[in-house]
């Protein structure tokens, strides 16, 4: 469900939302959601001094419910 939440929310604010990939790992303290996006929209999903990507990690933060979510965001070239 987070990872649903937040790929809808990245590919409202890319340029290209058909390379956006949210992927869900399961981490000892939580879930980490890792954010692959296209290389041009990489600081557009940042944002201005990390603006976007604190508001993004913010509203999963609060939808979720089963513990501490993690967000990573990286272009869709890092493998």
């Amino acid at each position: 469900m987070l990872a649903d939440a937040l790929e809808h929310l990245v590919r409202g604010i890319v340029d290209h939302p058909d390379d956006v990939q949210v992927a869900a790992k399961p981490l000892r303290r939580g879930e980490l959601l890792e954010v692959r996006v296209h290389p041009e929209d990489l600081g557009r999903v940042i944002g201005r001094g990390g603006r976007t990507a604190r508001a993004l990690r913010t509203v999963v933060g609060a939808l979720a419910i089963d513990g501490p979510v993690r967000i990573d965001v990286v272009d869709v070239d890092r493998r």
